[in-house]
């Protein structure tokens, strides 16, 4: 059975290396004031050290700042003539005092800065590993994936196989292609994880890339369920990747088919704004779980989202990838139910292409 380690608290370890450091740093400055008589040079140098240490050990700036206090009162009230005595009127008091703090800010400023270049340098190299898995085992399944369609399509024409046979077929063939879909948008995502990804635009009738992802659409899921279209009367012609925009619309149909099963009709909507397009894509269904409506853009659901036998067709990352070729193109998309029954996936893209000049 694995054990399940459990870390301290932030909090709870600074304290405790707050202690640590200054308790040595006192016990450093009385083992050199038995070595000198009382007479410590050492003591205001000790504790500037350990403000530095507790600066860089501890998170945030309040540590250091309390190191700094509590190092000028015990070199003035431990280590300084009277001994456990306060005496304000020592010169240079002052001056000690606002030097230790001037370094516990510089320190604290300093290691909180990179110590949060460092986290953010591991999550990018993170980020690129896990990338470049994804895209590599997306990549190598594509061809045995497209190979086991072929085949149980072939097979499933064969007349001799029995009702049951065709069926198991007919499942394969399908599970096929949900993989081999589910590697497409992963491909996707892994794509716009790269820095410095430039889309590739060009004007486009908006009604003809709805229309082909309808086809498209009916071809994956072959189900009759009514898809009403609205759309302006003037052609609208929008700079975009056609092929992506396709694939956004794509899977927002399938999600309605998938994941809305009380759907009997869906809603598209091609609206012009005054500096964009609109495309809106509902249905009449049960609508969004309320506590999925945060969360359903972030690539996966959270435990207790979904009934576990069903969660692997609830991974999220086709509303994910929709996000992230959205955002690509300039634009947001949003997630609602409607007031009247349903869920609505609304997004914009920009009517014109951004000069860079």
């Amino acid at each position: 059975m694995q054990k399940a380690s459990k870390r301290l608290p932030q909090w709870l370890r600074d304290t405790l290396m707050f202690i640590l450091i200054m308790g040595c740093a006192v016990a450093v400055c009385e083992l050199l004031s038995v070595c000198y008589d009382d007479n410590n040079p050492f003591a205001t140098s000790v504790f500037i050290l350990a403000v530095v240490l507790v600066s860089r050990f501890t998170a945030g700036y309040w540590p250091g700042i309390l190191a700094s206090a509590v190092g000028v009162v015990s070199v003035n009230y431990l280590f300084t003539y009277p001994f456990h005595e306060f005496n304000m009127s020592i010169d240079g008091y002052p001056l000690t005092f606002a030097v230790m703090l001037v370094v516990s800010v510089l320190v604290s400023t300093l290691t909180t800065q990179i110590k949060r270049q460092e986290q953010l340098r591991y999550e990018a190299e993170r980020d690129r590993m896990r990338a470049n898995l994804l895209r590599s085992v997306s990549h190598d399944i594509r061809t045995p994936l497209t190979a086991i369609m072929g085949l149980s399509a072939t097979v499933e024409e064969n007349e001799a196989l029995t009702d049951e046979g065709r069926g198991m077929v007919e499942e394969i063939h399908q599970n096929a292609q949900w993989l081999l879909h589910l590697s497409e948008n992963i491909l996707s995502v892994t794509r716009f994880c790269d820095e410095g990804v430039v889309i590739e635009k060009s004007d486009e009738v908006v009604e003809e890339i709805v229309g082909s992802a309808i086809r498209r659409f009916r071809k994956n899921c072959k189900t009759d369920i009514p898809i009403t279209v609205s759309k302006p009367e003037e052609i609208l012609l929008v700079p975009m990747d056609a092929t992506l925009i396709e694939q956004v619309l794509l899977n927002l149909l399938e999600n309605v088919a998938k994941h809305s099963p009380s759907a009997t009709e869906i809603f598209i909507e091609i609206r012009k704004d005054a500096r964009c397009i609109w495309l809106t894509v509902a249905d009449n269904g049960d609508g969004i779980p309320p506590q999925l409506l945060g969360v359903l853009f972030d690539g996966y659901l959270p435990l207790g989202a979904v009934e576990a036998s069903d969660r692997s067709r609830h991974m999220g990352i086709g509303l994910s990838v929709c996000r992230a070729i959205v955002r690509a193109h300039g634009g947001e998309i949003y997630a609602r139910n409607k007031i009247d029954g349903g869920a609505e996936f609304r997004f914009w893209l920009p009517a014109e292409e951004e000069s860079n000049t």
